[in-house]
């Protein structure tokens, strides 16, 4: 039995050239551990910030301590991943070999390889038999941070007018889906080339940043969820309706802290902080794709040995929603 396996590793931060093709020792399941034969990963903003170490302003230092201080301290990334359960550990009952599944490993990664392991505590799901692995590989990123900011954090329900800023990415994208799914009324911000595409995804209305700036809407919104990093509460707080939410799932440490410690009235809040990653979270999105209710938008598609190639087309303009890497050779 061959104990060796393809991954894509790394020893610097860098550009995407620092990624490269490699030979390691093939995971063994512990007791609890879950065995999987990948096949199909991605490229998300945790893995782009662990590549490059490119924190927003105010957290570079905690992006050293979490990824490693001089050198990355996990070698090979994928946040997330789908696959075929290969073997299992001793006292695993939740799946079995054959089954198919996704998971989200967030800052564990471990998903640029040809196997890989979790433990069955952790948060790993069936993929429901509708859905293939290419788009299970992109379910949980996107669909989990929006979930928790959403349902979580912001409490969405029925009715409420959410404004996404930054439609077109793939929390974006996950967000309008899961806030019409949870039967609010979206509008959602975008370039001009993405508006066709965002509109797909079940947006009510679409604005176009580069024209409208949707912070002089007053008394707007009751959520406002921003992925782009340039919301601040000074600057949204007047579109929030009285008790609204402004979400910033993406704010530097300066932006972070002005909005939480600015002076707001009506019951508005602001909140960022860390969506974590959990089995229940994964189960509640397998069965909205299986609803028809969440299809993670898929841009781009890789092979494996392509990585750095990938993770250029990720940082590129024009990129829209997921790019999925392809782990598993025809036939394999």
């Amino acid at each position: 039995m061959n104990t060796m396996m393809k991954a894509i590793a790394y020893t610097r931060y860098g550009a995407p050239e620092v990624l490269s093709v490699t030979e390691i020792q093939r995971p063994v399941p512990k007791p609890d551990e879950v065995l999987v034969k990948v096949h199909a990963t991605s490229v998300t903003s945790g893995d782009y910030r662990a590549r490059s170490l490119d924190m927003p302003p105010g957290f570079g230092l905690i992006g050293r301590l979490a990824f490693g201080f001089f050198n990355p301290r996990r070698k090979v990334l994928g946040a997330e991943f789908s696959g075929i359960v290969e073997a299992v550990g001793a006292n695993v009952a939740r799946f079995k070999r054959g089954d198919r599944v996704f998971a989200y490993t967030g800052a564990r990664f471990g998903g640029y390889a040809e196997y890989a392991v979790i433990d069955q505590a952790a948060a790993i799901a069936i993929v429901p038999e509708t859905i293939d692995l290419d788009t299970a590989a992109v379910l949980s990123f996107g669909g989990a941070t929006a979930l928790n900011f959403l349902r979580d954090k912001a409490g969405i329900k029925s009715g409420d007018r959410v404004l996404v800023i930054g439609g077109a990415g793939g929390v974006g994208s996950a967000a309008v889906q899961l806030a019409k799914a949870f039967g609010a009324h979206v509008t959602a911000t975008a370039s001009n080339a993405k508006l066709d595409m965002v509109r797909g995804l079940g947006a009510d209305a679409v604005i176009d940043r580069s024209n409208d700036d949707p912070s002089g809407n007053r008394d707007a919104y009751d959520i406002v969820l921003d992925t782009s990093g340039t919301a601040t509460y000074a600057k949204y707080g007047a579109a929030l309706k009285p008790g609204g939410r402004l979400m910033l799932v993406s704010a530097n440490l300066w932006q972070m802290l002005g909005s939480l410690i600015a002076r707001k009235s009506g019951g508005r809040k602001a909140s960022g902080g860390y969506a974590p990653e959990r089995a229940e979270d994964l189960r509640f999105l397998a069965d909205l794709a299986e609803r028809g209710k969440f299809s993670p938008f898929v841009d781009r598609k890789f092979p494996l040995l392509e990585a750095a190639g990938a993770h250029r087309y990720f940082e590129a303009p024009e990129r829209k929603g997921n790019v999925v890497i392809v782990v598993a050779q025809p036939g394999g």
